[in-house]
C-alpha cells in the first residue's frame, strides 16, 4: 500500500472492522483516493461499501463496530483513533445512505445548522456556493425540507456536507431512488465540484454506470473484500464488470446477475 504521502488525501492500509467483537465486516481493505481525486467503490448489498466509509468517518462506534487492524491516512496523518467531529474539522465529510436531512427546516435552516465548524462569514459565502450548485435548492430555500423531492433532498444533503468546507466529499449510495435524468444532473454537479474545486472525492455505489463515468478510478469490493481495482475505463471494459455491474448480458435474469460467484480469475 502506498505510504500516506503528498499524492494521496485518502489511505486505507489493510484495514479490518469488526461489529460487536465478533462479526467480521471488511478484511484487510485497501484504497486509496488521490488529492483531487474521484474514487468509486462499487458493490452489492451487504458487500462492505457503507462500512468502509464511516471506518473512514468515523461513525463505527455508534454501531458498535471498531477498526481492529489497518490504517487511516487523511491529508498525511492518522486519524485511526480520532472522534468523528475532529475527522470532520480536517476536512472529511460524509453524505449517508438516505439523505437524512432535518425535513421540519426550510434547506436554508439545513445549511445553516450543518455549519456550526465554520466562522458567521463562513456560512453566507458557503451558502451562496451551494445554491450556485443547486439552483434548484436555492427556489425551494423557504420551503420545509420534508417536502422536497427525493432529488432535492439528495442535493440538500450534499449541499450540507459542502458546508463543513470539506477536502473529501464521500458519498454512501447517492443515485439511491433517484430517476436517471436526476442521478445525471446530481453526478454531473459533483463533477463540476472537482473540477472546479480540486474536491477529492469517494462515492460508493450499486449503479456501476453512473459511478464510472465521473470517476477516474474504481474499486470493487465483494465479501468484506477488495477483490479488483483499476482505471475507470479499464473496469468498464472489463467483460465481468460488464455483465455484472452493467447490466452488459443477455438471457440471464437481475437475481442471477446479482446473486453471482466470483469467478476464480478476479483473484488472479
Amino acid at each position: 500500500m502506498n505510504d500516506p504521502s503528498s499524492t494521496n488525501i485518502l489511505s486505507l492500509n489493510n484495514i479490518d472492522v469488526v461489529y460487536g467483537h465478533v462479526s467480521l465486516a471488511i478484511k484487510g481493505v485497501s484504497i486509496d483516493v488521490p488529492k483531487g481525486g474521484m474514487v468509486a467503490l462499487l458493490g452489492a448489498n451487504g458487500a462492505g461499501k457503507s462500512t468502509t466509509l464511516k471506518s473512514i468517518s468515523g461513525l463505527l462506534a455508534a454501531e458498535n463496530g471498531a477498526v481492529t487492524r489497518g490504517e487511516l491516512h487523511f491529508a498525511g496523518r492518522s486519524i485511526g483513533t480520532l472522534p468523528p467531529q475532529q475527522r470532520v474539522q480536517l476536512g472529511i465529510a460524509h453524505v449517508l445512505e438516505g439523505r437524512r436531512v432535518f425535513e421540519h427546516l426550510t434547506p436554508d435552516e439545513n445549511l445553516i445548522a450543518a455549519s456550526m465548524v465554520r466562522s458567521r462569514h463562513d456560512v453566507k459565502r458557503n451558502k451562496e456556493r451551494v445554491y450556485g450548485y443547486f439552483k434548484r435548492l436555492y427556489e425551494r430555500r423557504t420551503s420545509a425540507s420534508g417536502y422536497l423531492s427525493g432529488g432535492e433532498q439528495q442535493m440538500l444533503a450534499i449541499g450540507r456536507a459542502l458546508m463543513t468546507q470539506p477536502k473529501l466529499l464521500m458519498l454512501d449510495e447517492p443515485s439511491l431512488g433517484l430517476a436517471p435524468l436526476l442521478v445525471a444532473e446530481i453526478f454531473q454537479i459533483i463533477s463540476q465540484i472537482n473540477k472546479e474545486e480540486g474536491l477529492s472525492v469517494l462515492v460508493i455505489e450499486q449503479n456501476a454506470v453512473a459511478a464510472l463515468e465521473i470517476v477516474s478510478h474504481g474499486y470493487v469490493i465483494e465479501n468484506g473484500r477488495i477483490v479488483m481495482h483499476d482505471s475507470a475505463e479499464r473496469l468498464t471494459k472489463n467483460p465481468d464488470i460488464q455483465e455484472f455491474y452493467l447490466g452488459a448480458t443477455k438471457n440471464r435474469d437481475f437475481h442471477a446477475i446479482k446473486h453471482y460467484r466470483r469467478r476464480k480469475r478476479w483473484l488472479t
